[in-house]
């Protein structure tokens, strides 16, 4: 899938402060200051992201697997990720049955992504991670439409600033109804790198039809997918990100 935001190298930024003679403006990040006509495009369409800390989450779904689902994102090269998933209900709902909840009802799906591996050899990767040490992560994505979004998305700010520092930005755009968490550490951040977990979600007001190989991270310059919860295509909700929020 082709990238919507492209990253500037430090020789390039490095060469745009020369030219101008200005000083580097260190309360910005790189994606924070867009210098093509590509940039500036998914700039203006970035969405506006959520913390997940700020989040106020009911009770889980509890499906075939339990009440979390666990996988990982590989490609043929091997191991890239862990990614363990689950979808709650809105808080005051002790029970996340979707043959009972309300209509109406918003579904939060959670998403921890591990590069590399969790540690944990009975999930995921584990101890058999066969791929190369993750050295750069830069984007966890979605490989379909997020059917019936909401508008509501985002991530764990402060694991992205104890992964990848001060510097960190989560870019998140919409490519075909899909949705992109693009990650830069900015010019003088850490890399979001091996065993450095972040946690991404979206809301949908569809419920999960169960797991689907449709998340991706672009990690090590190659691609690795793998399954999680995901919402099945209902008319008039299949335009996922690409339809007009809900968000409340």
């Amino acid at each position: 899938m082709t990238k919507t935001v492209h990253f500037l190298t430090a020789a390039a930024a490095a060469a745009v402060l020369s030219a101008c003679s200005a000083e580097p403006d260190t309360d910005r990040t790189d994606l924070e200051t867009a210098t093509t006509d590509g940039e500036a495009a998914a700039l203006a369409g970035a969405l506006e992201p959520g913390d997940f800390m700020d989040l106020q989450l009911g009770a889980k779904i509890v499906g075939p697997q339990g009440d979390e689902v666990t996988g990982t994102l590989a490609n043929a090269e091997g191991n890239f990720a862990d990614i363990r998933s689950f979808v709650a209900c809105p808080a005051g709902m002790d029970v996340c049955d979707p043959k009972t909840a309300p209509k109406g009802t918003v579904y939060t799906y959670v998403h921890v992504v591990y590069p590399g591996e969790d540690n944990k050899e009975d999930t995921g990767s584990g101890d058999g991670n066969d791929s190369s040490d993750i050295e750069q992560a830069t984007a966890f994505k979605m490989l379909r439409p997020a059917h019936g979004f909401t508008g509501a998305v985002g991530y764990s700010k402060a694991e992205a600033m104890a992964a990848i520092g001060p510097k960190a930005d989560v870019v998140i755009s919409c490519l075909d109804g899909a949705l992109i968490w693009s990650v830069n550490p900015g010019t003088a951040g850490d890399q979001w790198e091996q065993a450095e977990p972040l946690t991404f979600y979206w809301q949908s007001t569809l419920p999960p039809a169960g797991p689907a190989p449709v998340y991706a991270i672009d990690a090590n310059y190659t691609e690795a997918k793998g399954p999680g919860p995901y919402p099945e295509a209902t008319a008039g909700y299949e335009a996922g990100c690409n339809a007009p929020s809900t968000a409340r």
